[in-house]
């Protein structure tokens, strides 16, 4: 999509912090971090949502969880990771581009975040 910022990104005509890339998928730090390592992991090929994937997408879905570890390791996040898509309005998607959030680091000071 032309108008899309990812597939800009992926297309590298707007600069990102990139920390991976492979043949499908590209990862850069997120331009407004919520914990010490957030890295958002990109397909290049242009997917809106989760809600609209099809059986075709399932290995590059399955290439992006799986390489969630090796990226949070190689990012300063060996105890532990999130992973979080947002999926459309109610799911809070901003950027109308499957995009994965690994979001980790050092444990913060103070109260703990609930865990589910």
């Amino acid at each position: 999509m032309s108008d899309c910022i990812f597939c800009k990104i992926a297309a590298g005509t707007i600069p990102a912090a990139r920390v991976y890339e492979d043949e499908q998928l590209i990862a850069f730090k997120d331009i407004a971090p919520q914990r010490p390592v957030h890295i958002l992991v990109i397909p290049k090929k242009h997917i809106t949502s989760l809600a609209t994937v099809s059986a075709d997408d399932a290995p590059l879905l399955g290439q992006m969880l799986a390489k969630a570890h090796e990226i949070a390791l190689a990012q300063g996040s060996p105890a532990g990771f999130r992973v979080i898509i947002n999926t459309g309005e109610i799911g809070q998607q901003e950027v109308q581009h499957l995009h994965m959030h690994i979001l980790g680091g050092p444990q913060p000071v103070g109260p703990m975040v609930q865990k589910h």
